[in-house]
């Protein structure tokens, strides 16, 4: 897979997922997931995914990817819930 100089898509995943023609809703998510995957571990996924969100939101907001992108930005951004002993009262 070719690489490009964008740091948010180093592998060039999203952006290819854009021009799919026919693309669908899973296809998405599994190229997704490749993406979250294969980021750099220097680069923070929440600014990455909001920068492309951005990118691509306003001109595909229909697109699949479009709304992969949105639900991992969403589910990003939920609090964590720590479980276990620590969350328990004392």
């Amino acid at each position: 897979m070719p690489r490009n100089d964008d740091p948010n898509d180093h592998k060039g995943l999203i952006r290819e997922a854009y021009r799919i023609e026919g693309i669908t809703l899973p296809e998405c998510r599994s190229i997704f997931l490749d993406w979250a995957l294969s980021l750099p571990a220097d680069r923070d996924q929440t600014e990455a995914l909001t920068e492309l969100h951005t990118l691509y939101a306003e001109q595909e907001a229909d697109h699949p990817m479009t709304r992969v992108l949105a639900e991992g930005l969403k589910s990003a951004q939920a609090p964590k819930r720590r479980g276990g002993w620590r969350s328990r009262p004392r």
